[in-house]
């Protein structure tokens, strides 16, 4: 797996702390944020935004993707996600399964203490639920 040089890793990093920063979580208090990598270079980010029905809430990753594809993105190169937990937290079920949507890509997990967990879409989700297009 080809993980980002340090210098992308550090954009990344600042592009979810800024989005975690504008999380919507009146009732978890637990802010995420997420951002991406395209194959151009791009960074997309996004925070997640809960609702008052659970199950209307939307994750940081899940929102960096969607921000992504509305401009047009259909490559991703990485995602880093940023949370406060230790050790950092993994994206949820579905966010592993619409990470698998776009292919197996490297994921970084990290919290603002610096500690980091190296991944991919493969590793968090083994035997994914995809579309042979080939």
């Amino acid at each position: 797996m080809n993980y980002p040089d340090t210098e992308t890793i550090s954009r990344l990093a600042e592009a979810a702390s800024e989005a975690r920063s504008n999380a919507h979580a009146p009732y978890s208090n637990f802010q995420v944020g997420a951002a991406l990598l395209d194959s151009e270079g791009k960074i997309f980010s996004g925070c997640n935004v809960e609702n008052a029905s659970y199950g209307l809430s939307i994750c940081a990753e899940r929102h960096a993707i969607g921000a992504a594809v509305a401009a047009g993105v259909e490559k991703i190169e990485a995602i880093l996600v940023l949370s406060e937990m230790s050790p950092p937290a993994s994206p949820c079920g579905a966010c592993r399964q619409v990470m698998a949507e776009f292919g197996d890509f490297p994921v970084l997990l990290i919290n603002p203490e610096g500690e980091e967990i190296r991944s991919s879409v493969a590793e968090l989700l083994p035997l994914a639920f995809t579309f042979d297009r080939d």
